[in-house]
């Protein structure tokens, strides 16, 4: 299983109107078929060049659907974070192999 992590960091100033977005944003990319599920979750270190920051992982269905994603539609949708955040938020993006998963039932 095949994870594209997008790592943000966003300015103070832009905060509360870049978590408002984001949350319609990964609807949008969900509904581009080519991934299962994502969360968006919030890095708890704090970073020195201030800001807040976050991780919004996507499972993708497969390599594929990812390497079809680059190809049709993240040019689009990344264009819409750059005109409205522009100079308030730097992205980094990464790709994660999942090679096993562990769970543990508490009873």
């Amino acid at each position: 299983m095949i994870i594209y992590n997008v790592t943000v960091n966003i300015d103070d100033s832009a905060h509360d109107q870049w978590l408002k977005w984001i949350k319609e944003h990964i609807p949008q990319v969900l509904a581009t078929g080519k991934f299962k599920e994502a969360k968006l979750t919030k890095v708890l270190i704090e970073e020195e060049m201030g800001g807040q920051t976050y991780s919004i992982q996507y499972r993708a269905h497969s390599r594929e659907a990812l390497d079809s994603y680059y190809k049709e539609d993240a040019d689009r949708l990344r264009a819409d974070s750059t005109k409205l955040f522009a100079d308030k938020m730097l992205a980094f993006r990464t790709e994660l192999e999942v090679v096993d998963e562990y769970s543990v039932d508490i009873k």
